[in-house]
């Protein structure tokens, strides 16, 4: 039987591992479960070893990334709610590879980034191989796998626009504001634009959704990132967050020091990491 999804941990004898969790086990907490050990790597393939390795602690599922591509205004409600019209592209900014958490990781806040800090759960895409020019109709060939992410934003960074000039980058592309994991569900016979997740904050549902809300498809935002553009293999592309987010909550609900945020996809799993103000 092939592998379905991956993991990547700290076994008990402090060995990094690439493991294969079930279904089951994807939907709680994964450390201190036992798993089947995999050999190969994620670009190369998996193989299964038949050995059973316990984790000690969960990493990122995958070890670095070059770039972090991002979609923003990419779910019908999230552009209702912020009462914007979508473009006729989509909009793109990115976060740099130091942005990358593991899916349990604490993610630190700078002092200067507390005020209005958010989340924004979002289905994340890595990249199998590199390509150039992708078509629609090959585009998922190129996926890897679908993750689940958390797309963290200090807001007074972003908005008004009398501060950002408009652009995202910044106020997303602090250290370990793009957590990722607890798997790769890996692509084939995955329907992107057919999975449900919800973002928690303290055990509040705070978005819903499903896959089918996205504006632009999967398919289309790798089409269009790859135009004259080589997108390198290990590529996470954060394909955006539907509505919810704290920003456009009535009062407000910024993330506040000690706040845990969850991210969970169907068939993947949940993020679950803590708000940590630095002093």
């Amino acid at each position: 039987m092939s592998v379905k999804r991956f993991i990547r941990f700290v076994d008990q004898s402090d060995k990094v591992q690439y493991g294969e969790p079930s279904a089951s086990d994807v939907k709680g907490n994964l450390e201190g479960k036992s798993v089947e050990i995999l050999s190969g790597d994620p670009y190369g393939g998996f193989s299964k070893t038949g050995k059973q390795g316990i984790i000690k602690q969960l990493l990122s599922p995958i070890e670095s990334t070059p770039i972090f591509e991002c979609i923003g205004l990419n779910y019908a409600h999230h552009a209702k709610e912020a009462n914007l019209t979508p473009p006729s592209y989509p909009v793109v900014f990115a976060k740099p590879a130091d942005a990358i958490a593991g899916p349990y990781e604490d993610i630190p806040i700078h002092p200067e980034a507390q005020s209005q800090l958010d989340y924004e759960g979002e289905l994340t895409i890595i990249i199998s191989r590199d390509g150039k020019n992708i078509p629609e109709s090959e585009a998922l060939s190129y996926v890897l796998g679908y993750t689940s992410g958390n797309d963290v934003s200090a807001r007074n960074f972003q908005i008004p626009a009398s501060i950002s000039g408009n652009q995202f980058g910044y106020a997303k592309s602090f250290d370990k504001f793009a957590p990722i994991g607890p798997c790769v569900l890996l692509a084939d016979g995955v329907d992107p634009q057919d999975l449900q997740y919800e973002t928690r904050v303290n055990g509040q549902v705070r978005q819903k959704t499903r896959t089918d809300d996205m504006i632009w498809t999967v398919k289309q935002i790798i089409a269009h990132l790859s135009r004259g553009t080589t997108l390198r293999k290990g590529t996470a592309i954060m394909t955006g967050t539907p509505g919810g987010v704290a920003l456009f909550m009535e009062p407000k609900g910024f993330l506040k020091d000690g706040d845990v945020v969850e991210v969970e996809v169907e068939g993947i799993g949940a993020l679950r990491n803590r708000i940590v103000f630095e002093k």
